[in-house]
């Protein structure tokens, strides 16, 4: 709103003496009421009205939007590659191969493998425990097996029923000469993570070196 100069201050002496209130001074003539103010111009570099914001588009309408994969499809992650088990030999003669395999049980068990974990195989005479089993029947000597619950003991003969455990223990104890051949072979594809060998070394070594 413009600002109204005051009316000047006339001294007295230069105008005479002031009317006094009770004569009635001429009124002041009546200020301009101001008209509304002119719209300002547009400021420079903006064209129009600003446009309204996009519509916020809802979780449904993303998904629908979002467009499909193009081209092959991505080829299915590959089995994983099968791991070799360790492999430790334990110097024994064919006396006392099973003596051997019995320590290294008892070392696997004390160390924090679990009984189920663990398999043994001979080559000659059976296991105490296994010819002990078998007296009752095959059906009960393989349910122990399938149980998982305790080392399982088994003839390198019929060793090739027997599933895979973390650890296989093979007694060379005796038994025809092809035994450690065939027993060897069959013991690396039981064994998840650890072979033990008990007997003696050479003969070990001519069966390991033909690709065991």
């Amino acid at each position: 709103m413009p600002l109204i100069p005051e009316e000047p201050q006339i001294h007295e002496s230069a105008q005479g003496p002031r009317a006094t209130p009770a004569s009635g001074r001429t009124a002041p003539t009546p200020r301009p009421v101001p008209g509304p103010r002119p719209a300002a111009p547009p400021r420079p570099g903006r064209a129009g009205p600003r446009p309204a914001p996009p519509m916020q588009r809802t979780p449904r309408d993303v998904a629908t939007a979002t467009p499909a994969p193009s081209g092959p499809a991505a080829p299915a992650a590959s089995a994983p590659a099968s791991v070799t088990p360790q492999i430790q030999l334990i110097p024994a003669s064919a006396q006392g191969a099973l003596d051997a395999a019995e320590e290294a049980v008892d070392l696997l068990l004390e160390t924090g493998r679990a009984p189920g974990e663990v398999l043994v195989i001979t080559t000659g005479e059976p296991h105490p425990w296994a010819a002990h089993e078998l007296s009752f029947g095959e059906a009960s000597y393989w349910a122990q097996h399938d149980a998982g619950d305790d080392v399982f003991y088994a003839d390198a003969t019929m060793a090739s029923r027997a599933a895979s455990r973390p650890v296989v223990v093979v007694a060379i104890n005796g038994g025809p000469d092809t035994a450690a051949a065939t027993a060897l072979p069959l013991a690396h594809t039981r064994a998840d993570a650890l072979l033990i060998v008990c007997g003696d070394p050479q003969q070990i070594n001519s069966v390991l070196g033909a690709g065991v």
